[in-house]
């Protein structure tokens, strides 16, 4: 199962991430880690492009392989979305604007989801693989 964490820059998609990885046992890449080993630093849109056809490879080769897998990443299109084709996605909405109005300008609110986050006490990361395990 291939499980996107998406939002805006400072949401909480990593620290949400790096909780779930210990409840449910399971590859984890982070964005900002796989720019950095690609070194590949290109917010452009073909450079965003290029990222989640990166992270989908990754993710993709988890799944092949029968393991779940958590990628957390901006993910700020329906374009970036759709070539990810996550199996379950998180929306960390708990922030209304980040420190990258660049990126905050092209970020298109999803239209489907599995999970909405808006409040950090909304959920517990156990609660949150319940409902991942759940599907």
């Amino acid at each position: 199962m291939k499980i996107l964490i998406m939002g805006l820059s400072g949401s909480g998609k990593t620290f949400l991430s790096k909780l779930l990885q210990k409840e449910l046992s399971c590859a984890w890449y982070n964005a900002d880690n796989l720019r950095d080993m690609a070194s590949d630093w290109d917010f452009s849109d073909e450079g965003r492009k290029r990222q989640s056809f990166r992270m989908k490879a990754l993710a993709d080769f988890e799944k092949k392989n029968g393991r779940m897998v958590i990628c957390d990443f901006i993910c700020p299109t329906r374009e970036a979305r759709k070539i990810f084709d996550a199996d379950y996605c998180i929306w960390m909405n708990t922030i209304k604007e980040s420190n990258y109005k660049d990126t905050d300008k092209i970020f298109e609110e999803p239209v489907t989801y599995d999970l909405k986050i808006s409040r950090w006490d909304q959920y517990s990361p156990s609660q949150v693989a319940s409902l991942i395990k759940d599907v």
